[in-house]
């Protein structure tokens, strides 16, 4: 023992385990918990982080998609009017007979070229501008391209084909800019709705 009657030298006086491991918990307690913290936060940022790119790509897309449509289809109201031009020009050729085309001379031939020559130049702008003319005689009748006049009779060919095309029909991009105007056959055999490769049941 030392002169001051405390414990031996060299040796450390006894501690309870117990203390000590609470001493330790009650040190690193504190740093626990402000790390648990921080990592919530960061968390919490990177959620918002991903949130709001997402919202930023989402509105980047709809802005890439109005742009495009906007080229598209910001035409279409004049191309509406364009086409009564055409069924105008259409409606001009189709009134003379296929007789009177071939035995033209003179003025009045050079007047029908120049209104075919009209009408095909029409057409190529209307092209140019995504705008393309429906022709679907002899197609199965389509109800989002097609409108019905009338109904004729005609067991040689599947019930609902087309016979008679009344007015072309257009579309501009992927949309009905007008439908045809078509007569559609009835009385013949019935085409079978074909299945396409997804499942999903489809026109023939």
């Amino acid at each position: 023992m030392s002169e001051n009657g405390g414990a031996p030298e060299g040796k450390r006086p006894d501690v309870d385990p117990e203390l000590t491991e609470m001493t330790e918990l009650g040190q690193s307690d504190p740093f626990q918990a402000e790390r648990e913290r921080l990592e919530a936060e960061v968390a919490a940022m990177k959620d918002k982080f991903l949130r709001a790119f997402a919202e930023a790509e989402n509105i980047r897309r709809r802005a890439e998609k109005e742009v495009t449509d906007a080229k598209t289809y910001g035409i279409a109201s004049f191309a509406r009017d364009v086409l009564n031009v055409a069924d105008d020009l259409s409606r001009a050729l189709g009134a003379v007979e296929a007789e009177a085309k071939e035995k033209a001379e003179g003025a009045f031939k050079s007047l029908l070229d120049g209104l075919e020559l009209t009408e095909r130049g029409l057409h190529k702008a209307l092209e140019k501008h995504g705008i393309r003319k429906l022709e679907p005689k002899g197609e199965r009748f389509d109800p989002n391209h097609h409108q019905a006049m009338f109904e004729i009779p005609d067991e040689t060919v599947p019930a609902g084909t087309v016979l008679q095309v009344v007015q072309s029909g257009y579309v501009i991009g992927d949309r009905v800019l007008r439908p045809a105007m078509v007569g559609v056959s009835r009385g013949g055999p019935k085409v079978a709705r074909e299945t396409t490769p997804e499942g999903e049941v489809g026109n023939g």
